[in-house]
């Protein structure tokens, strides 16, 4: 399996880690440390030495609660660090974005792909993309960050995420969006409750049949602490969910702690390889 990202092909016979360069002042783990682009470029030198295969730059925090952040801040706070980063290092670059004004500008700043937490329906977002030759990784959200984990309700969540999912790629594809660009997440987190994220991870092999690239972020997220982690300290938990997200079938995996993960995640895939 592969995806096809703006001249760049990302092989994914074995699972890769995409590593996360948040450059806002309010992520939930790691916010203002990398703000200012030369510490951002450091960070990602760090991660590509410790095997990430794409670094993952965001400017607006998606956490629970967040709240928006104007247009004109997040290209501010994104484009010189993409930029840098571009210049300096061959790996695959993603932005996490849905912003389409920064989809664009992104495109030309030396971007590979577009991690879009509301899977392209903002206005303008599906032809900005369209128009370009961008990957894009389709994400699952129920509702909308600063409100959605406020009672998320689901009759049958694998299905009704599965059935989300398909549509978003439906109308990519419409939009002239070729599959081989495509890559899908059930969003773990994002408008879901804890009953509902475990129940996604014991069912990712049934995502399979969409046929496309499945990435999974876990890192760190409320659901390790909420299993018994300790608040501070996700780590253990955080490699815990990605072993058991290679081993139903994730292709990418997102982490904050990359060395450690591309450790566990090799080694989940040998395992998987070998069943």
């Amino acid at each position: 399996m592969r995806m096809l990202c703006a001249g760049r092909v990302l092989e994914l016979d074995r699972p890769v880690v995409m590593g996360v360069l948040n450059v806002t002042p309010d992520s939930f783990s790691d916010g203002g440390r990398c703000l200012d682009p030369d510490a951002a470029l450091v960070q990602a030198e760090r991660m590509v030495a410790e095997g990430a295969a794409i670094i993952d730059i965001g400017g607006e925090s998606t956490r629970p609660g967040a709240a928006a952040v104007a247009s004109d801040e997040e290209l501010r706070r994104v484009l010189p660090v993409l930029e840098r980063v571009a210049a300096r290092l061959p790996v695959l670059l993603s932005v996490d974005t849905s912003n389409p004004e920064l989809m664009r500008r992104a495109s030309a700043a030396g971007a590979h792909l577009i991690n879009d937490v509301r899977a392209l329906r903002s206005p303008g977002a599906l032809e900005a993309v369209a128009a370009s030759e961008l990957g894009v990784c389709l994400m699952h959200m129920r509702g909308e960050p600063a409100t959605m984990q406020i009672a998320p309700h689901y009759d049958d969540v694998v299905e009704e995420v599965k059935v989300f999912l398909a549509e978003r790629v439906r109308s990519c594809t419409d939009a002239g969006i070729a599959r081989e660009r495509l890559c899908i997440d059930p969003g773990f987190g994002f408008g879901k409750l804890l009953a509902h994220n475990l129940q996604l991870l014991r069912d990712l092999p049934q995502f399979e049949p969409l046929g496309l690239p499945l990435a999974v972020g876990l890192s760190r997220k409320s659901m390790v602490a909420a299993l018994g982690g300790r608040a501070q300290e996700r780590l253990a938990g955080s490699l815990a969910l990605a072993t058991i997200a290679v081993l139903h079938g994730a292709h990418i995996v997102r982490a904050h702690d990359v060395a450690a993960t591309v450790d566990a995640v090799r080694i989940a895939s040998a395992v998987r390889q070998r069943s």
